[in-house]
C-alpha cells in the first residue's frame, strides 16, 4: 500500500478561482498518518529546510521516495494540465510557525506548480489555516481554505492571482512544500537560495 492516496487525487477536481487549484483531504493515508508523524524530521525551530539537512525514519523516508517518484510527477501533469517532465522539483519541509509567518503573498514566477501536505493529527487553532485568496489586501476573501492536518493537501498551478497565506498562529504546525520550478531559472534561484540561508545562520536569525 501506498502512503499517498493517489486515487484520491485523481477524483478531485480541479478549481478555477482564483488559479487553477485541487484539495486533497487525507492525501497522506489516514492509516500511516501516525507512522509518518513518528518519523518526521527531528526540527527544533522555525523555518523551511530540505530534507538533505534533516535527520528522519523509515516512514518518512518512504514518503519522500514517493513525492519523488514519477507517478507523482504524471498525476500532477495530468490534473493541471501542464508538462512537468524537464522541471525540477525541490522539497522543504516545516515544523513550527511563528507569529510573523503567514503573510499573504503569490509565489515567484519561477514555481510552476506548488504542493503543500500538512501532517498535524488536528488543529484546534483558528489560525493557521492556509487560504487561497483573491485579493492580497483581503484575507477574508477565500476561494478555499485547508486546515494543516491529517495529511491535507492543496495544490495550485501559479499565475498573476495565486495569492496564499493564513492568519498567524504559534506552534507545531507540521507542513512540507514541493514546487516544480522552471528549469531556466531554477540554478539562479538555488544560488540565492544558498547565499540567503548563510547569512540567516550567520546572523542566528531564523529562516522562514
Amino acid at each position: 500500500m501506498t502512503i499517498l492516496d493517489f486515487e484520491a487525487l485523481d477524483r478531485a477536481p480541479l478549481q478555477k478561482d482564483p488559479c487553477d487549484f485541487v484539495v486533497v483531504p487525507h492525501f497522506v493515508r489516514p492509516e500511516v498518518l501516525a507512522e509518518v508523524n513518528r518519523d518526521y524530521p527531528d526540527i527544533d525551530m522555525a523555518g523551511n529546510f530540505p530534507p538533505e539537512e534533516l535527520h528522519y525514519g523509515e516512514a518518512f523516508s518512504r514518503l519522500l521516495e514517493e513525492l519523488q517518484s514519477p507517478r507523482m510527477r504524471q498525476e500532477f501533469s495530468a490534473k493541471f494540465a501542464v508538462d512537468l517532465e524537464e522541471h525540477p522539483l525541490q522539497i522543504t519541509v516545516r515544523k513550527y510557525s511563528e507569529e510573523s509567518d503567514g503573510n499573504v503573498h503569490n509565489d515567484s514566477k519561477m514555481k510552476v506548480v506548488t504542493v503543500l501536505i500538512y501532517f498535524n493529527e488536528d488543529w484546534p487553532q483558528a489560525g493557521g489555516r492556509l487560504r487561497l485568496v483573491r485579493s492580497p489586501e483581503n484575507i477574508e476573501d477565500y476561494a478555499a481554505e485547508v486546515a494543516p492536518e491529517s495529511g491535507n493537501l492543496i495544490a495550485f498551478r501559479r499565475n498573476e492571482r495565486s495569492y496564499h497565506g493564513f492568519i498567524p498562529c504559534v506552534g507545531e504546525r507540521r507542513s512540507l512544500q514541493m514546487y516544480w520550478v522552471s528549469p531556466k531559472r531554477v540554478a539562479q534561484g538555488e544560488k540565492r537560495l544558498t547565499l540567503k540561508r548563510r547569512l540567516k545562520r550567520w546572523m542566528k536569525v531564523r529562516p522562514r
